[in-house]
């Protein structure tokens, strides 16, 4: 039985040379969204500085590999 992961809107300030980046990133991959890539990249950090929660983990490869969230 698939897990439902709930999800949460978050406003964050960025610098702008970052959401350019971001911008370009996902037009030129229309397999990519903004929220698929903060994601990979925010769980990537926390696994990368300590998180071992094994969801962090899911969410990580879930972003990574695209399989469909069951939270849309």
């Amino acid at each position: 039985m698939p897990t439902t992961t709930k999800t949460v809107c978050l406003q964050v300030e960025l610098p702008e040379p970052l959401y350019d980046s971001i911008q370009e990133f996902v037009e030129s991959r229309p397999d990519w969204t903004r929220d698929r890539l903060l994601c990979a990249a925010l769980s990537l950090f926390l696994l990368q500085h300590g998180a071992s929660s094994r969801e962090t983990n899911r969410l990580y490869l879930d972003a990574l590999f695209a399989r469909p969230s069951d939270a849309s």
